[in-house]
């Protein structure tokens, strides 16, 4: 299911606290139903829609009650802005990620990829391991503690960016002449970025080919870019 149709399921307020309750625990439909104070009737549909999305799964325990809970890791994220408009929708990556290996990123945190996701299970209880116990729930909980923190740096490094980002869009607009087509300044930025064909360019920008080419041509002709004779590939100008 692509972004915008969950945007479209995430829109229903009852849902959004659906998924609220079941973040903490898994209901069934009576329980949904009276904390929603809706009919179970309305419950079993919204759950219906948020289960053919993929967000949550049921299972019917001994007593053949069904139970939901939420499916899956999942993050949403909608971007507006005078120069864009976007969704996407991602799930976490490997434990095994490699973070050094983002360019632009610095992270000062150790994660042991061998536990969690996709890692070896802990250790059975052992009456005779309470003190190690003890320890791992401490240095756990300080790890999460942690890891929270970092999630909310993230969060304000993505709103920094997000900013800096129309801010320089801004800027580039103005470096243009003011151009009211912001086509260019989003041409300009992929072949800074490594696109060197039209084909390319134009998946990157999200725009047909022959808008793009026009594009190129328009800012060739105005000195910012450059063409390959031989080749046709496009780069800045020198």
């Amino acid at each position: 299911m692509d972004s915008a149709e969950l945007l479209d399921i995430l829109g229903n307020e009852n849902r959004r606290r659906i998924l609220r309750l079941l973040s903490r625990k898994s209901c069934y439909v009576t329980e949904i139903s009276e904390y929603l104070g809706v009919s179970p009737k309305a419950v079993i549909d919204h759950l219906r829609k948020l289960e053919d999305a993929g967000l949550i799964e049921s299972r019917t325990d001994d007593q053949r009650r069904k139970y939901f809970s939420i499916a899956r890791n999942l993050r949403l994220e909608v971007s507006v802005s005078p120069y864009e408009f976007g969704m996407k929708s991602a799930y976490p990556a490997s434990a095994n990620l490699d973070v050094s290996r983002c360019r632009y990123l610095s992270l000062d945190i150790a994660v042991d990829a061998s536990e969690g996701a996709g890692g070896s299970e802990p250790p059975a209880a052992d009456a005779e391991r309470g003190p190690e116990t003890v320890d791992d729930a401490t240095e756990l909980a300080a790890e999460l503690d942690e890891l929270q923190q970092l999630q909310r740096e993230l969060s304000l490094a993505q709103r920094w960016v997000h900013g800096r980002i129309a801010d320089v869009q801004d800027r580039l607009q103005e470096t243009l002449n003011g151009d009211e087509d912001r086509l260019h300044a989003e041409v300009l930025a992929a072949v800074a970025g490594g696109a060197d064909t039209t084909a390319a360019v134009s998946r990157s920008v999200e725009a047909p080919k022959p808008a793009v080419e026009q594009r190129l041509a328009g800012l060739a002709e105005r000195g910012f870019l450059e063409r390959d004779q031989k080749t046709g590939e496009w780069s800045l100008a020198d």
